[in-house]
């Protein structure tokens, strides 16, 4: 089974936290698989969707004939509900079993269902993983009820359309659109989505494919050793899991191969040797962050990926000039890293900082969408006057340094 979080504060623009993998062997005993059928007109149930501040798919779906928030997550082996929604009600929960997560693991339950429907796919029967899913598992307030895994979406073609924000299931084979065509299985072991990539003439594979990640690529020490890139600029970044934050270095690729898709300015994080992708014993992930770029057809049982690029596809993605990376809370802004080799650590700044003002502008509920935000990437050379909670001021100027 697969878990994500994020911190317990709101993603700070502009640098979106990756979102971790948590893999395990599928709880003792496995809920049941129920059956699952797809509506006549399943071609015509688009999902709607939004991004979470995690850079997750969040949509809304039935279970038991109820409304519940849910994740797209093909990073999930078994789909997972939220123990409070099991609690809240009065589902009984059973089995018992640890899913491995970043720095330890969880206690993880299952409980028979009824009836799941998400657009034309219907399943009667079965059950559902049960774990705790805070609400730090999308980086925002709201808790959400279920992660929709490999166990309900394998074994039909997955239309993601990023750009109109929309998903439906069709029947595997089906190709509703043309693209660039890229390898796809379900791992035997594992139980989630796995392809390939090709970085500095290096293949790199097993690449789990992720709509639960919200980051770009992510690469085990290994595999970034392998594609002989240590010549690129590196700084850090961080990312949370379950069990707490990981620090891995983060740099900008000129170019990266997946299938017949060819990549450019792509950024790519390297866990620490012994790092999760190592303990897990593959290459890496391939996230949301850089799916988002394409309209995307995850079809396992045709053995193949569609990608077909978006407009704006291979432009650079947003660098912090800054280095500070930051979480929103209310009425203030948490410092959660402090990159390396950034203006932000040659002025001393340390995670845990709060700053309420930006500019003279106070941080408010809105500050995310604002144009107020996008001061952290700014301009190289401009000086920025930073607040902190306690009504220090403290001037950063803004550089290039990765």
């Amino acid at each position: 089974m697969s878990l994500h979080t994020s911190s317990r504060y709101s993603v700070g623009v502009p640098l979106i936290l990756a979102l971790l993998l948590a893999v395990a062997a599928a709880p003792a005993p496995a809920p049941p698989t129920g059956t699952q059928v797809l509506s006549a007109d399943h071609e015509e149930r688009w999902i709607p969707f939004t991004f979470t501040p995690g850079n997750q798919i969040s949509f809304v779906m039935s279970l038991e004939g109820r409304p519940v928030s849910a994740i797209l997550d093909t990073g999930v082996s078994y789909s997972v509900l939220a123990r409070r929604y099991a609690e809240a009600n009065r589902l009984r929960v059973r089995g018992q079993a640890k899913a491995d997560v970043i720095g330890g693991s969880v206690a993880v339950g299952w409980v028979a269902t009824r009836m799941l429907a998400i657009g034309g796919l219907r399943r009667e029967g079965g059950g559902l993983a049960v774990a705790d899913l805070p609400a730090a598992a999308t980086g925002s307030a709201t808790a959400v009820d279920l992660l929709v895994g490999r166990d309900l979406t394998a074994g039909y073609a997955l239309d993601i359309d990023y750009a109109a924000r929309r998903f439906r299931f069709l029947r595997s084979g089906r190709m509703p659109f043309a693209g660039t065509s890229s390898p796809l299985t379900i791992a035997p072991d594992r139980l989630v989505y796995v392809s390939s990539v090709v970085l500095g003439g290096a293949a790199l594979k097993p690449m789990v494919v992720d709509t639960g990640d919200g980051s770009a690529i992510t690469l085990g020490t290994a595999g970034w050793t392998a594609a002989q890139m240590p010549s690129r600029a590196t700084t850090t970044t961080v990312s949370f899991g379950l069990a707490g934050a990981v620090v891995s270095e983060v740099a900008i690729v000129p170019q990266l191969v997946v299938g017949r898709t060819v990549a450019r300015n792509v950024e790519v994080r390297v866990e620490a040797s012994g790092g999760f992708s190592d303990a897990i014993g593959v290459a890496g992930r391939i996230g949301s962050g850089f799916l988002q770029n394409y309209r995307v057809l995850l079809d396992p049982t045709a053995g193949q990926m569609l990608l077909s690029a978006n407009a704006g596809a291979d432009k650079p993605p947003l660098r912090s000039t800054s280095g500070l990376l930051l979480g929103i809370a209310e009425d203030r802004l948490k410092v959660l890293h402090v990159m390396r080799g950034s203006p932000a650590e040659q002025a001393g700044w340390q995670a845990g900082e709060l700053i309420c003002r930006v500019d003279g502008q106070a941080i408010t509920a809105g500050y995310a969408n604002s144009a107020l935000a996008g001061w952290s990437a700014g301009t190289p050379g401009r000086v920025v006057a930073l607040t902190t909670c306690d009504g220090r001021e403290r001037p950063l100027t803004l550089a290039s340094f990765y």
